[in-house]
């Protein structure tokens, strides 16, 4: 049996870094999975996560850096680790963390003398729809693209959502949000729900309905070119198209009050959107939130970690907007990484497997046992459907109510109904009592009538409807009873209990029938009420 390995969870020594890569909760599945787990004491205490939370899950709780590196078999992390936090991984060791391996080949191969294993939570292959649970760049980018409203609303000067005072009246700001990625996304549904006035724009035209849908106005681009790139990000445009869109981004930077850019394309410095002269021309007390601030920038005025104001605009430059909300970032972060611990673990026994089969773990992982393994080779394409069988072609429909033939009927059958009919209604007439022919009468017009009232209703249309003409029926089956129990019912020799019992069982079917109808139409009708 193996034995069971290690998880460590250092404290993270990045400046102004306050999450952490596992919380009291995520601790306590990795234990049931087989692990042991090991936290540096004060690794949560940022993100609000006491050394006593962690302890009473069951994890240990380790005072020194050094000895928990040492003795850990895996370490979660979520910055990429520092030179000196290199050193101390145990040679072969598994590392899981962000490492953004195009922007640090000596990380990469400091890493890979190590001969570890290293799974960078942002090469998951996100186009993967089962890789979602261990998407951990949406999960912060959702929380970036909150905190960035939040943000903007600190520093401007007014309210979000406009309204009407004694004072007078306070118009709603205007809010423009550069890329509509998932941050973007999530800034834009923050705020329109804190009643702004909001107009998003991306390179990626398939976004605008998911702009629209939040409460957003989709920015068009005068110039027609395709964005979409691999792993749901942007492409670098062309330069025609990055012409069109500077245009159009210097007319909304006179009319907007809050700027918020997004734009990002995976190993390359971020692109610049606003220059010096949009931010000239936007209005004094306007802001500005460039979130790409760590990868250089949206704006050409931006100071990484600074909120600075120029030209009379504040430019925020924040590079740790999800530490700013440390302890969702990190519940929602340590998530991510106990679901892709669960696909390594699927045994349950407290041994990770790193399966180079998976195409999600290779696509996450850039290097196995010392070897690099950067970049992943592409996705399998998924098979092509077998072809279908040619269907016969069908009849085309004649338009028709009900639930019968839309076609009439032969002329043959037609005949052969009507002969039997006459024979059988010839029959009665000639054999039964006269007190039955005006009951029969009644009987037989009250099917008629139920046959056009409720048959003969289109089948769209049955509900609720159909409901409501039950009770109709149910009404004229019990005026029949009541003809049929007339006092004259105990005359020809017919039994007047028999006729009671009869009538009694017409009666609770009836019953049920009416009541059970405006029953349902009552629960269908509560469907469409809010």
């Amino acid at each position: 049996m193996s034995t069971p390995q290690r998880i460590g969870v250092p404290r993270e020594i990045f400046p102004l870094e306050k999450r952490v890569a596992a919380v009291p909760d995520t601790v306590e599945k990795l234990i049931k999975l087989g692990f042991q787990v090991a936290i540096e004491s004060g690794a949560g205490d940022a993100a609000h996560f006491s050394d006593d939370a962690y302890r009473a899950v069951g994890a240990d709780i380790i005072d020194s850096a050094a000895t928990l590196w040492a003795g850990s078999d895996i370490v979660l992390k979520v910055r990429p680790p520092h030179g000196e936090e290199v050193a101390l991984l145990r040679q072969g060791g598994t590392l899981i963390s962000f490492i953004w391996p195009a922007q640090h080949p000596e990380l990469m191969a400091q890493l890979a003398a190590k001969q570890a294993t290293v799974l960078a939570i942002d090469c998951l292959p996100r186009t993967l729809s089962r890789a979602q649970k261990m998407d951990a760049l949406t999960s912060t980018a959702g929380v970036s693209g909150y905190r960035a409203v939040i943000e903007a609303a600190n520093a401007f000067g007014r309210y979000f959502n406009g309204q009407i005072t004694a004072a007078g009246k306070v118009p709603p700001a205007k809010v423009f949000i550069a890329g509509a990625g998932v941050a973007g996304l999530a800034a834009i549904g923050t705020a329109a729900n804190l009643g702004a006035i909001v107009r998003a724009n991306d390179t990626r035209a398939e976004v605008a309905d998911q702009v629209k849908s939040l409460g957003g106005e989709f920015v068009k681009v005068d110039y027609e070119e395709d964005g979409a790139g691999g792993g749901g990000y942007a492409k670098v445009m062309s330069e025609g198209f990055q012409a069109a869109q500077r245009a159009m981004y210097a007319q909304q930077a006179k009319d907007a009050d809050i700027i918020i850019t997004t734009a990002l394309i995976p190993g390359k410095p971020a692109p610049k959107l606003i220059t010096a002269e949009m931010v000239q021309s936007m209005k004094p007390g306007s802001v500005i939130v460039d979130m790409a601030a760590e990868q250089g920038g949206n704006c050409e005025l931006t100071v990484p970690d600074q909120a600075v104001v120029r030209h009379g605009v504040t430019i925020i430059g924040y590079t740790d907007l999800p530490s700013r909300l440390a302890k969702q970032s990190s519940t929602l972060y340590a998530t991510n990484l106990l679901r892709l611990t669960e696909e390594l673990c699927k045994a349950k026994d407290g041994v990770a497997v790193v399966n180079m089969e998976d195409e999600a773990i290779r696509g996450l992982t850039v290097i196995k046992d010392g070897a690099v393994t950067w970049p992943a080779p592409p996705l399998k394409a998924a098979p092509a459907p077998a072809p279908k069988a040619a269907a016969a072609p069908l009849e085309q429909k004649k338009s028709g109510h009900g639930h019968g033939s839309s076609g009439p009927l032969p002329a043959k059958t037609l005949a052969i109904i009507f002969a039997v009919a006459a024979m059988a209604f010839w029959v009665i007439g000639a054999y039964a009592p006269e007190a039955f022919l005006g009951h029969f009468t009644v009987f037989v017009l009250a099917c008629f009538i139920g046959y056009m009232v409720v048959w003969n209703v289109t089948p769209a249309l049955h509900t609720p409807l159909m409901s409501v003409t039950n009770a109709i029926s149910s009404i004229i089956a019990i005026g029949a009873l009541v003809q049929i129990a007339s006092p004259a019912a105990g005359l020809d020799g017919r039994p007047d209990s028999l006729i009671t019992w009869l009538a009694f069982a017409a009666l609770v079917l009836t019953a049920v029938n009416m009541f059970g109808g405006f029953a349902v139409t009552r629960r269908m009708l509560a469907m469409f009420r809010k």
